[in-house]
């Protein structure tokens, strides 16, 4: 019997770790598919703004959200492929240009190009993550999207570069290889939820994905199926449990509990009349609070986050309708009730919540949220891999199993975008 191709997904974030493996199905390679097999999640508190600040930490975490799954699968796992981002990631693009072996373009002569484009001097302290070309440009003739097979003598390329601080980085794998496991491949995980969220049609018209995490916000702009501007802002949910721990009296873990159960991210939807119990010392005694006031709270602190996210906008030169199909919301704090309400206001552009629904099929109801997005996107970018023949991104048998791995990833991101 046939070997199943099996790959892990794996998203260390702030306040939880999220993994998933699944199996890669469909009709290869045209269509790669990922049959979710087990779901682990387990909290962390040892990374912040996406830099892990606690090594011991972060690998428990990774190994009870990667134990959970296996449990679930039935396997284990001998590689992950981890989402990365944060404050210390960085982008910029970059022009490449080659002279045309001969007058057909060739295979080679895109390589060649992409070549140039990447070759620019970096710190010591960076390396790079992903390079992705936007447009390609034959003898003056811009907008081509794929240069093989045309006639011409010059080709041109621009290229968005994605560059990560390589101490961050260091620290990521460390953690994943102290829990037992090899990290096949750092992706950027605005890029992996993209995945599991958008369709064709959303990053063709122009669509913002914003990932509200635990402690930043990520920002990945699309238009004309490619990725055009990446960003990270540094507040999100765990600045919202802040405001509730100062503005009601209550312990941190009371304040994820309050928010989690009662909060309400757009304020007009809260009955003002609704009162909730808050937890309390001996001392305060017994005390109530008004549901409308824990929804005012984090009614104001997202509002702040979502101004953030439109001055975002306005810098890539996408506000004032340039985003036709609007934003799609993602990461842990997304599930809040209100906020695709709050974000309709604050963007004046369609919004949706983004749950991973798209190229998935076995336990499927065990991934319908959106703090899901980034790890179910983690598989389905490993499984495209494998299609193409790579060795599966982190090679995962049943029972006892050989944990071994066949070479390295190669640089992915140009035969998607």
């Amino acid at each position: 019997m046939a070997e199943r191709q099996l790959v892990a997904g794996l998203d260390i974030g702030s306040t939880k770790t999220c993994a998933v493996i699944a199996e890669v199905v469909g009709d290869l390679p045209r269509t790669p598919l990922a049959k979710v097999l087990g779901v682990g999640l387990a909290k962390n508190a040892g990374v912040r703004r996406g830099v892990v600040r606690d090594i011991e930490e972060t690998t428990r975490s990774v190994t009870a959200a990667l134990r959970d799954a296996e449990r679930m699968a039935g396997v284990k796992a001998a590689a992950v492929t981890c989402g990365i981002a944060g404050e210390m990631i960085a982008t910029r693009t970059e022009a490449g240009v080659v002279a045309v072996t001969d007058e057909e373009i060739v295979p080679d002569d895109v390589k060649r190009v992409h070549d140039v484009a990447r070759a620019i001097s970096m710190a010591r302290d960076t390396e790079l993550l992903h390079e992705i070309p936007q447009e390609y440009t034959v003898d003056r003739q811009g907008k081509v999207s794929d240069p093989v097979g045309m006639t011409g003598m010059r080709l041109e390329v621009e290229m968005y570069l994605v560059t990560v601080q390589s101490t961050a980085a260091q620290n990521l794998r460390k953690s994943v290889q102290r829990a037992g496991y090899r990290v096949a491949g750092l992706v950027l995980e605005p890029l992996a939820a993209s995945y599991a969220v958008l369709t064709d049609d959303e990053k063709e018209l122009g669509v913002a994905l914003v990932e509200v995490g635990g402690s930043s916000t990520g920002v990945a702009i699309f238009h004309e199926g490619k990725i055009r501007h990446l960003a990270s802002l540094k507040f999100a949910g765990a600045h919202v449990t802040n405001d509730l721990v100062q503005g009601l009296g209550v312990t941190h873990v009371d304040a994820e509990r309050l928010k989690e159960r009662y909060g309400v991210a757009y304020e007009p939807l809260v009955d003002a009349s609704e009162m909730v119990n808050l937890p309390s010392t001996p001392g305060q005694g017994a005390r109530q609070a008004s549901r409308q006031l824990l929804a005012h709270i984090i009614h104001q602190r997202v509002d702040e986050v979502f101004q953030l996210v439109g001055r975002e906008f306005e810098r890539a030169g996408y506000a004032g309708g340039r985003l036709p199909a609007g934003v799609v919301l993602t990461g842990g704090t997304a599930h809040l009730p209100g906020m695709v309400e709050l974000a309709r206001e604050a963007f004046a552009v369609p919004v949706r919540t983004g749950t991973p629904e798209l190229g998935i099929s076995g336990l499927v109801d065990s991934v319908q949220a959106p703090r899901y997005a980034v790890p179910v996107g983690l598989v389905l970018y490993a499984a495209r891999k494998v299609a193409q023949g790579a060795a599966p991104g982190g090679l995962l048998v049943g029972g006892a199993g050989v944990d071994r791995w066949i070479g390295p990833l190669k640089r992915w991101l140009q035969d998607f975008f």
